[in-house]
């Protein structure tokens, strides 16, 4: 059967002081629907991970399809912190596939900027085991430094050489008017940057921001009718680790992201180097790291080579193109709407729509979309091969 994108939008990633998580939510659905020229869907899922903790709102399945002049249809929120966007879009893919319905709104959205400063911090801490972790004032940040440090003691990597993961980001993001931060990063920046949670600086975390982006699946067998450029989704898959790092027998192991990649290929039938570009979450360059290890494009502790000469062969056109749109280091970290913007990204490059961002020649991109430090890894494999 098969299922295709026929319909994508998104906004840019700000700190949207003046408006509500609805009105982001309901725009990106709505230039979705327009671009697939459709005015009614069979069912929402919404993508989102802090509505509660950020914005003291849930039902969002309710409120959006309401304000979307979609009442009455099947619409609930997908829930797995960082990973929710990428959650809900596997909910999509499966219940079209499945053919419960035939046309499904994936919606993304995240309002972090209603809270700040030490309350956001804290509120983010339920993605963290909240009797082992949290409780104990670890955040997302700490945990990730945490990670980074047994990183760079095991394999010998000092915190320079992971510089060009985010010098790389900026770059691309410069070019991508939806940004939340548009700056090139300078060599040597990096290493000089403020610590947040040492090693983990101001450099290598992505920022937080508002945003919502939305696609539009359908059969693939209706997908030729309805648009003149459909993005089939070629690979879909969803796997979990513990929650908390301390009870994973390798935390340097990003299980979750290869088992959920493995998958995605093998029903893609692809090859790691198969694959014309990336999209990862990249929240700190570890991840990044881990994530490039786990899909199968490093050997264990040699993922930071890719980082290697500024990140020249993750530039686009180069060996590997990685984070085209700036990735969430310079396009932002709008939290539970993340795996939707990299679906939306990932059907610009392939429907040649990228502009200054456009991988020339790209076919087949690869999205995977983390909740915490690996506790639960969405992946999906877009392609152009069909239209």
């Amino acid at each position: 059967m098969g299922v295709s994108i026929i319909g994508a939008g998104m906004t840019p990633v700000r700190e949207h002081w003046s408006r509500g998580l609805d009105d982001l939510a309901v725009e990106a659905g709505a230039i979705a629907l327009r671009d697939a020229d459709l005015s009614h869907v069979d069912a929402l899922y919404v993508g989102n991970g802090y509505g509660g903790a950020f914005n003291r709102q849930t039902q969002l399945g309710s409120l959006l399809s309401a304000r979307l002049g979609l009442s009455t249809v099947e619409a609930y929120t997908c829930e797995a912190g960082e990973a929710s966007g990428g959650v809900a879009l596997r909910t999509g893919y499966l219940a079209v596939e499945s053919g419960a319905v035939a046309s499904a709104l994936i919606i993304g959205v995240e309002k972090s900027t209603d809270i700040v400063g030490s309350a956001r911090v804290s509120a983010r801490g339920v993605s963290l085991d909240a009797d082992l972790e949290s409780i104990n004032g670890a955040t997302l940040t700490a945990m990730a430094g945490l990670l980074m440090r047994r990183y760079m003691h095991e394999y010998g990597v000092s915190l320079a050489q992971f510089e060009g993961f985010s010098l790389n980001a900026h770059q691309n993001g410069s070019r991508n008017k939806f940004a939340l931060f548009r700056n090139r990063l300078r060599s040597g920046a990096f290493v000089r940057a403020p610590m947040l949670a040492d090693p983990v600086s101001l450099f290598d975390s992505a920022p937080d921001g508002d945003g919502a982006a939305a696609v539009l699946l359908v059969k693939s067998e209706l997908a030729a009718d309805l648009a003149p450029y459909p993005v089939a989704v070629i690979g879909s898959a969803v796997a979990t680790d513990c929650l908390a790092l301390q009870d994973r027998a390798d935390p340097l192991e990003l299980r979750a992201a290869a088992i959920s990649a493995a998958s995605c290929l093998e029903q893609a039938g692809l090859a790691p180097g198969d694959l014309d570009a990336l999209e990862l979450h990249d929240a700190y360059t570890v991840l990044t790291a881990l994530s490039l290890e786990a899909i199968g494009f490093s050997e264990r502790g040699s993922g930071w080579e890719w980082a290697r000469d500024e990140g020249a062969r993750i530039a686009p056109n180069a060996d590997l193109p990685l984070s085209a749109f700036g990735g969430l280091k310079s396009r932002g970290n709008p939290g539970g709407a993340t795996g939707i913007y990299q679906a939306v990204e990932a059907v610009l490059q392939l429907k040649g729509q990228a502009g200054d961002s456009q991988i020339a020649g790209a076919r087949n991109i690869l999205i995977q979309n983390i909740g915490g430090l690996g506790a639960t890894v969405a992946t999906h494999i877009l392609s152009a091969a069909n239209d």
